[in-house]
């Protein structure tokens, strides 16, 4: 054994090397990026002697990702998948259908879920999606237990047949902290299925696939129930008051223990931690049968409170995220990331000075730091282009708001495009989502319909509503801002190269005259302005490219050229 200095991504990605890693994929997506970036930055990574080359890389999305880990553990071999929660949404279809097949070589999905939106859309929690799938899930609370969950769970998915989750929230992700690490196993050989309807969801086989599917369930949970992580404290304990903990809910929470002691007079909760799903019924059960309250202390959406209410007798007080049924919230904090200090807020304890003087004595309060909202770096070809758009929407209609003209945009770095200087995006709803809206706008009535999407997410999943649109030749222009790279994400190469955009998109039917690439310069800002105009007049489906390489991914490409040449 020795330790190393990981991220919690960084753990889990090691995790699955030292478990007989074969195959990795996935989609880049903060805070879930670093796992795949550490295992394709070496195939063979992992310090400690004897990891197999594995295969490691990114896929066009979420659902190509999974789709091509089942492939790899339909073949024997333990696969990983790695995106952040709204991917999950994109693998949604593979992942519900993957647990009625009958994995052979272990399959773990890791999510990354970003509470308080950070860096995302939304807040959702993964571990919904996993009580959906009637799937195990695993959920770390730091990053010696992403390393050991990882490795776990490949043996949880062989043993019970089916995909197990293993859910990381950003602040686990992205911090990092000495992980014991242990000797790696070797790879499953390859062997393919001996039955082979057990993959072939056909509803004949579904049914008989999602029967046995059902009885699993008992044995799950009973894994669940004797898991080391699902642990139950109620020996010396004041079982009036009961804590549920799960995830990083539970360090905060133990951060403020010893002042819940002194303030409740030396009486300890009694408490379950929780890190393996599905629910331990059975121990919360135990936890609550003198309990006059229970708390709930969760990181993400209230997934655990959700199931107490019915699964506990209602004379239990319930208090967490929701209130008292009547809609509002409890007195753990509903939207946002879990801290010591809001923890400590719902347990009834006050609040924490700031800052202590030499004697210990609350000293000055320290101010609040200035917002400093993210913005297009300076130089950004999309900084260019929204000037090229902004000019154009003016033109063509110069009334305040320009009612005649809809600019929907996509997820990435061009979102920020709506915000100040620019200001030019109406709408940011996930990825692809532009591309179906200008032609939902336009067949709606809006004359001049403007979708913005960047190329890594039209070959995410913007394709499918291009070729929509081709259909009915709809009267919108689609706008492909390419920086040959998904930027946002850290400069990971896109799936298909500038240099081949064009021929994809005249494949998919759009008539070659109305296919404009433009180059995303300032100095040509007039005559792109004409030429985009023209094309958003149009009265059918136009597409303009504009093309200028990202110049974070520039230095990054010219750190790696120095870099080799030495």
């Amino acid at each position: 054994m020795n330790e190393q200095a990981l991220l919690g991504d960084e753990a889990a990605a090691l995790g699955a090397v030292h478990a007989g890693l074969s195959a990795a994929y996935g989609y880049p997506g903060t805070p879930s990026t670093e796992i795949m970036e550490y295992l394709i930055e070496d195939p063979q990574a992992g310090g400690v002697q004897g990891p197999e080359a594995f295969h490691a890389s990114w896929c066009t999305n979420e659902k190509t990702a999974l789709e091509a880990a089942l492939g790899a553990s339909f073949a024997g071999r333990r696969a990983m998948v790695t995106m952040k929660h709204v991917g999950l949404n994109v693998a949604a279809d593979p992942f519900i259908n993957g647990s009625l097949l009958g994995i052979k070589g272990g399959l773990v999905i890791a999510v990354a879920d970003d509470p308080g939106m950070h860096s995302s859309q939304n807040e959702q929690d993964s571990r919904f999606y996993a009580s959906f799938a009637l799937s195990p899930c695993l959920e770390p609370r730091n990053q010696q237990e992403a390393y050991d969950m990882t490795r776990e769970a490949f043996e949880v998915s062989e043993h019970f047949h089916v995909p197990v989750m293993l859910r990381l929230t950003t602040r686990l992700s992205h911090a990092r902290s000495a992980v014991t690490v242990r000797p790696a196993i070797r790879q499953n050989p390859v062997g393919r299925a001996e039955d082979k309807t057990q993959w072939m969801l056909l509803p004949v086989y579904a049914r008989r696939n999602y029967a046995a599917l059902i009885e699993k369930q008992k044995d799950i949970t009973a894994w669940s129930v004797s898991h080391a992580v699902n642990k139950l404290e109620l020996e010396g304990r004041d079982r009036s008051f009961a804590v549920i903990t799960s995830g990083l809910g539970g360090n905060y929470y133990e951060e403020n223990l010893a002042d819940l002691i002194a303030q409740r007079g030396g009486k300890v909760p009694a408490r379950l931690h929780i890190g393996a799903y599905p629910l331990p019924e059975e121990s919360i059960r135990r936890l609550c049968e003198k309990a006059e309250k229970v708390l709930v202390i969760e990181e993400g959406q209230p997934l655990i409170e959700e199931k107490l209410r019915g699964i506990l007798p209602q004379t239990i007080a319930v208090a967490g995220k929701l209130g008292d049924g009547s809609g509002g919230s409890g007195p753990v904090n509903r939207t946002g990331e879990l801290d010591p200090d809001n923890v400590r807020k719902s347990l009834g304890l006050p609040p924490r000075p700031n800052m202590l003087d030499a004697a210990g004595k609350a000293g000055i309060t320290l101010p609040a730091l200035p917002g400093r909202p993210p913005q297009l770096c300076q130089g950004c070809p999309h900084g260019d282009s929204y000037e090229t758009i902004k000019k154009v929407v003016a033109e063509l209609d110069p009334a305040p708001k320009h009612p005649s003209v809809a600019v929907l945009s996509d997820i990435g770095c061009y979102s920020l495009g709506a915000t100040p200087p620019y200001e030019v995006p109406e709408t940011i709803v996930c990825m692809g989502a532009s591309v179906g809206m200008a032609r939902g706008a336009a067949e709606a009535g809006i004359p001049y319909a403007l979708g913005v999407i960047g190329d890594s997410t039209f070959i995410h999943s913007g394709i499918t509503g291009l070729i929509d649109a081709v259909s009915a030749d709809t009267p919108m222009t689609l706008i492909i801002l390419d920086n040959s790279s998904v930027a946002m994400t850290g400069c990971q190469e896109t799936m298909v190269s500038s240099d081949k955009l064009k021929a994809l998109i005249l494949g998919l039917g759009v008539k070659p005259e109305h296919l404009l690439e433009l180059e995303a310069k300032r100095q040509l800002l007039d005559e792109n302005a004409a030429r985009l105009k023209a094309e958003v007049e149009y009265r059918g489906l136009s597409v303009v490219i504009f093309k200028r390489e990202c110049l974070e991914a520039f230095r990054k490409r010219q750190k790696a050229l120095k870099g080799a040449a030495k």
